[in-house]
């Protein structure tokens, strides 16, 4: 499950005063690139059916054992960084340190998509935070014609990244484009995946917010 994190601190390391959705929504699209280079990469590796239809699986010991290591150094203190295996992290046992986990990073940026909404308009959401109507709070932070235009946006930067050149003999530019990685695969995986993650997270901090 997502964690939300109360924090001060705002992207960038400024104070949650300064919080605008103009900085909020230049660094979700910095985060695209890494994000699509990310899928880019580990679309060379054949996939390991077992390891992710387990839930016990390997993939999910790696992962757990990385966050462990990670939360010791302090990656965690950071509050655009947080785990996916929040009930296995121990105390950090140095100080912060900064470390790249862009799909987490995307998803936990719904706390301050969130708290801007809300500033915007209070009125709107308070009677739906004060209910736990979690169904209002959802179609009130739901734009659609945003997350299509995110969707074809991380479409068409897959396909600019992730084309295969090759040298193509007597100009002849026939021959259909290649991709290391379905740039169609990347916008679904924000459809169906990271733009969900991203709002249920939006939810559970409003939930909080009036706390």
């Amino acid at each position: 499950m997502a964690r939300v994190v109360e924090s001060d601190t705002v992207p960038g390391g400024s104070d949650v005063q300064q919080l605008s959705l103009d900085s909020i929504r230049e660094s979700l699209i910095r985060q695209e690139d890494t994000i699509v280079f990310s899928l880019i990469e580990r679309a060379k590796f054949p996939l390991n059916s077992p390891a992710f239809e387990d839930s016990s699986s390997l993939t999910e010991f790696f992962v757990r054992e990385i966050e462990t290591i990670q939360a010791k150094v302090g990656r965690y203190e950071n509050p655009e960084e947080n785990p996916f295996f929040l009930d296995t992290i121990p105390h950090s046992v140095f100080p912060t340190h900064k470390y790249p986990q862009a799909l987490s990073r995307r998803i936990h940026y719904g706390k301050f998509v969130a708290e801007i909404k809300f500033r915007d308009s209070p009125h709107d959401y308070e009677p739906a935070i004060r209910s736990k109507d979690t169904e209002a709070l959802m179609k009130l932070l739901t734009f659609e014609k945003v997350e299509e235009m995110v969707k074809k946006r991380v479409e068409k930067k897959a396909e600019t990244f992730g084309q295969e050149v090759k040298c193509v003999s007597g100009g002849d530019e026939s021959e259909k484009k290649k991709y290391k990685v379905d740039p169609y695969l990347v916008s679904r995986i924000y459809g169906e995946w990271l733009i969900p993650l991203t709002k249920d997270v939006e939810v559970e901090y409003l939930l909080r917010r009036l706390d």
